[in-house]
């Protein structure tokens, strides 16, 4: 009894059953990333271990590895390294770093536990901050990837604050939050990945137990996150509460060092242009230059304002 033949594709039939398109199949030659197809006269013959190929980068594509990366990890794996660890690895990363569920909400329910009212613009604002994803096909349904965060936008929205506001403070939150999130694994890459990861791409051994590494220290972030949140809340909240009964809060010193979370992209940009040694004083400085504008317009405006003899006739 013979075997099953092999599966043999044109590029239009290879291009449908990959969700490629022609083009992009034919650059992904050009780049080294797609075997050549066998020819055969005039024409050009694809087979299972094209398609499988192709899967195989747009999975990596929608994990976020460029093209270039891409190109390293499948020369390895056809030199016979073994992909097996450094696909296991990409797994854990790009996996889900909450136990929270995604939920989904219709239009009427979404629009009743708001007041009732119905806000389009704060919907599409929602959908831009991923707060709410729309379903393909269902124009009054949205998948809710953190029923937790709509939870809290629900009970903002309820004690009084605006919806606008809402959003500007969630934005506010995040950027500080990846700021966070980006010092994390850069502490981690530093003390912990960099001996798995020290050289592209990685041994199937070295990336098999740096995914257990990651499955590790996962919590870790959000266990830290929450202990310093809680600790802060409890400072912050307290001393708030004192200066708004006139209990007399202790005074904060100017002499004290305040830490400012600032977005990673204003990092990246300041260290661009003045240097990584010279960025923390570049904050500084432009921080203090614009208190000392902001106190010379105080006090010209405070010199111009007409005192009581300025008024007489």
């Amino acid at each position: 009894m013979s075997g099953q033949a092999a599966a043999e594709y044109r590029i239009e039939d290879l291009a449908h059953l990959s969700g490629a398109t022609v083009r992009t199949i034919r650059a992904y030659q050009d780049r080294g990333l797609l075997p050549r197809p066998e020819r055969r006269g005039r024409s050009n013959v694809y087979g299972d271990t094209h398609l499988a190929r192709l899967h195989q980068i747009a999975g990596l594509l929608e994990r976020g590895y460029t093209l270039a990366s891409i190109k390293e990890l499948l020369e390895a794996w056809d030199a016979g390294k073994g992909l097996g660890g450094v696909l296991g690895l990409v797994t854990e990363v790009s996996g889900p770093w909450t136990d929270e569920e995604a939920d989904r909400i219709s239009r009427a329910e979404l629009d009743e536990r708001f007041g009732g009212k119905p806000d389009d613009d704060a919907v599409e604002e929602a959908v831009e901050l991923g707060v709410l994803e729309r379903v393909p096909g269902r124009d009054d349904e949205f998948l809710v990837p953190s029923p937790q965060e709509l939870a809290v936008a629900v009970e903002l929205h309820a004690a009084g604050v605006p919806l606008p506001a809402i959003a500007g403070h969630l934005r506010e939150l995040r950027g500080q939050v990846e700021h966070i999130a980006a010092r994390f694994l850069e502490f981690t890459t530093e003390h912990v990945f960099a001996r798995y990861l020290g050289h592209r791409p990685p041994t199937d051994a070295d990336a098999a137990e740096a995914a257990t590494l990651v499955r590790r220290l996962r919590p870790l972030a959000q266990q830290t996150v929450d202990a310093e949140l809680a600790r802060a809340m409890r400072l912050f909240a307290t001393r708030h509460l004192q200066q708004h009964l006139g209990a007399g809060a202790p005074p904060v010193t100017d002499s004290e060092p305040t830490t400012v979370a600032l977005p990673e992209e204003t990092m990246r940009a300041v260290r661009s242009l003045v240097g990584p040694g010279n960025a923390a004083a570049f904050v500084a400085a432009a921080t203090e230059r614009e208190v000392q504008a902001r106190t010379l317009d105080a006090l010209a405006a405070h010199h111009l304002k007409p005192g009581p003899v300025d008024q007489m006739p």
